[in-house]
Order: structure tokens, then C-alpha cells, then sequence
């Protein structure tokens, strides 16, 4: 009973959100990527979201291109974010269609702009990356 109290005391009203990614990925073997997503968030409590993305990814090998879904859950203080995201990452024209993705990022929003970084694993890969969002 205390529990659901206080959980009422930090909902929030259901709040939507819709962004443009573009992120820039060194992938473990010397394989860079650049992707381009468009993602939508929903606010469950007052500091915590969850959502989701998807695109198109563009390897600087030339063979493949790649469709990332991941989920995204989101922690917000203040200015700052730190989030969790998984997902299959399906490459195109490659010996195995879907890799897992999983990934930490943090980073800060001001306004309708986001920037962070990406630390997580893609396959057996591992993926350091940057990211620049836009909320439309």
C-alpha cells in the first residue's frame, strides 16, 4: 500500500516525445558506422522514460547497411541522462542477419537537443559511440 502511494506521488502525466538521432560509431576491428534513427520516448514517472528507436546504419566497409531497433529505457536528472538500450541490429548483404545490440549511454539534454556517448557490445563487437538527438 505504501508502495503504490508513493509510486502516485511520482507519476506524471503521460508525456510523448519524438527525436532525430544521428550517431557516429567505432566498432571493435576498426569498422565505423554511422547511423541515422528517428525515436519516441513516453514519461512513466517524473525522471524515468521508456521508448524506443529505429533507422538505418551505414558501415564504412560499403557492404553492408543495417536496420538498429533497440528499446531504450532513460533516467533523467536534471540536465543529465543515463540509459539502456537492447535490441537485434539486423545487417543486410552479411553471413548473419541479426546481432544483438546492448548498450549504456549517458549524456546531457538542453532544450530540443540531447548529446551523449554509447558504450555496448554489438555481436561480439565491441561498440563506442556518439550521439546528437533532436526532439521534433
Amino acid at each position: 500500500m505504501v508502495a503504490a502511494v508513493v509510486l502516485c506521488g511520482f507519476a506524471r502525466p503521460a508525456n510523448a516525445s519524438v527525436n532525430l538521432g544521428l550517431g557516429a560509431d567505432w566498432i571493435e576491428g576498426g569498422v565505423g558506422e554511422l547511423n541515422l534513427t528517428l525515436g519516441a520516448d513516453a514519461y512513466l514517472a517524473r525522471s524515468f522514460s521508456i521508448g524506443g528507436r529505429g533507422g538505418v546504419a551505414f558501415f564504412d566497409d560499403s557492404h553492408h547497411l543495417g536496420i538498429p531497433i533497440d528499446f531504450r529505457f532513460r533516467l533523467h536528472v536534471q540536465r543529465i541522462y543515463f540509459e539502456g538500450l537492447v535490441g537485434p541490429w539486423m545487417l543486410i548483404d552479411s553471413g548473419d542477419l541479426f546481432r544483438f545490440h546492448g548498450a549504456f549511454g549517458f549524456g546531457i539534454e538542453s532544450g530540443r537537443v540531447a548529446f551523449g556517448l554509447e558504450v555496448g557490445r554489438l555481436g561480439r563487437a565491441t561498440l563506442l559511440g556518439l550521439r546528437l538527438a533532436f526532439r521534433l
